[in-house]
């Protein structure tokens, strides 16, 4: 049998001790062999906090661990006895299904861009409406007009005595409303 990619539903919030208490008990019951890896699908995200950048992490799958094994009887208890695991999601209760190679890959690939290059927590698009909350223009509404990821900048209509004015703001200045 070949190893493929289970998604196992974990109490929210406790998706890293689960993971840890998974690995616990393949080496406490010496199954390394039918088990790969025990992940927890984060990125990394930017967020202002005091005038400060700071660097958290964010689950884009809160509640899930993407465990990879071969599934049998023994793999199949070992996960499901695991403290705080409800069960896996997909096919029957007794015979969970895998999740498909490509979608396995997709997400892994979404794991290493998110330690890459940080993605900022809160994101905008064109069109919406945000409040300026620092600067020159504070308390003034505006419409995002575009969004530069890589700079954390906004361009933002603003009106101004009456006329639309283009402002070029960071992340920082603006919430949304």
């Amino acid at each position: 049998m070949s190893m493929r990619w289970y998604v196992v539903h974990a109490y929210s919030g406790y998706e890293k001790k689960v993971a840890t208490a998974l690995k616990e008990r393949i080496d406490l019951h010496e199954m390394g062999d039918r088990f790969g890896d025990v992940l927890v699908p984060t990125e990394e995200v930017v967020e202002m906090k005091n005038g400060q950048k700071r660097k958290s992490e964010r689950k884009f799958f809160p509640g899930y661990v993407l465990v990879q094994m071969e599934l049998d009887d023994d793999t199949w208890h070992l996960v499901k006895e695991t403290p705080r695991v409800m069960g896996f999601i997909g096919g029957k209760a007794d015979a969970p299904a895998p999740i498909t190679d490509a979608e396995a890959q997709a997400i892994l690939r979404r794991v290493e861009d998110g330690t890459e290059k940080p993605r900022p927590k809160t994101l905008f698009e064109p069109g919406e409406m945000v409040r300026v909350v620092d600067g020159p223009f504070n308390d003034f509404n505006g419409v995002v007009e575009e969004v530069n990821y890589e700079k954390s900048r906004l361009n933002v209509a603003v009106l101004i005595f009456g006329r639309s004015t283009p402002v070029e703001l960071e992340f920082s200045q603006v919430e949304k409303t």
